[in-house]
């Protein structure tokens, strides 16, 4: 994938930034799933989380094509056409979260009402 001015949407070479969202663990918040920036590595939460740090990350950087960070999923979303993607080029390692930390997560963090505060 390619954006229109020919840049490659995608660095399969450059590893996620971490287990969690970045900015909900510098916050202290939760999320529900989690997406890993294809471009940059970038790790955020789901538009379904509080925070949408994963669309921000988009909004703010141009970066358009996220990847799940769920253990067992591979899908690539495409912020710039709307499009899912049911696959895509292998990523550098970790492909995911790991497997013993919860979602919503992280442990500790996610409220007691967490289901009724999903957007």
């Amino acid at each position: 994938m390619t954006t229109d001015s020919g840049t490659e949407a995608i660095d399969p070479s450059v590893p996620p930034s971490g287990p969690g969202c970045v900015e909900c663990d510098a916050d202290g918040g939760w999320w529900f799933h989690l997406r890993r920036c294809a471009a940059c590595g970038h790790v955020g939460c789901c538009d379904s989380s509080p925070a949408q740090h994963a669309s921000a990350h988009y909004r703010a950087t141009g970066h358009r094509v996220m990847r799940s960070f769920e253990p067992g999923e591979g899908w690539f979303w495409d912020f710039e056409k709307n499009e899912l993607y049911e696959s895509g080029p292998d990523l550098a390692p970790p492909e995911s979260h790991p497997e013993d930390q919860p979602a919503p997560g992280p442990a500790g963090r996610v409220p007691a009402d967490w289901a009724e505060t999903l957007r």
